[in-house]
């Protein structure tokens, strides 16, 4: 698929098809698309949980204020962070900064790869850590930066949001 088709047809969905599953060879690839994601210094701070269980699927979907619709994927990544591998290199501004962006990077990495390989997904930033945390069993050196529920649509894809024109976000210097 065409890169620019992608990023047009790149949305949030939250109804998936509850019987058909994702293909382990497709997870991995989008997981391969998150690992070539741009790091600050080459760090790659960043570590990803795949998750199946249907009991530990309900627990991040609690974690994310009750969004049921986690539970219902039939995949769900969950994208950490390892900050101080970060911060070895950059102190401070890698732990609190570099290692955000570097994951939230991987994070787009996956959802467009998901449109590219036919799947839809979600980003979920809203959701309680430290229920998230327990909810995988994490150590203390990961801290969970987004919740990514990865299927097939349930039906026909809903209309896109409506976005900013580039003339009303975008100011020439020079």
């Amino acid at each position: 698929m065409d890169f620019w088709n992608v990023v047009e047809r790149r949305h949030s969905v939250r109804s998936f098809d509850q019987n058909r599953d994702v293909p382990p060879e497709m997870v991995t690839r989008v997981l391969q698309a998150a690992i070539h994601a741009p790091s600050a210094g080459n760090c790659q701070p960043w570590f990803f949980f795949v998750v199946r269980n249907e009991d530990v699927k309900r627990a991040l979907a609690s974690a994310a204020l009750n969004q049921r619709f986690l539970a219902e994927a039939p995949v769900v990544i969950v994208v950490c962070a390892e900050p101080e591998r970060s911060a070895r290199r950059y102190g401070d501004r890698g732990r609190y900064l570099y290692s955000v962006q570097d994951t939230a990077a991987a994070t787009e990495h996956m959802l467009l790869a998901a449109v590219a390989s036919d799947l839809v997904a979600c980003w979920v930033g809203a959701f309680d850590e430290e229920e998230a945390s327990r909810a995988l069993d994490l150590p203390s050196r990961l801290r969970p930066m987004a919740i990514i529920p990865l299927g097939y649509p349930a039906g026909p894809l809903p209309p896109r949001t409506n976005r900013r024109s580039l003339k009303e976000v975008t100011e020439l210097v020079g």
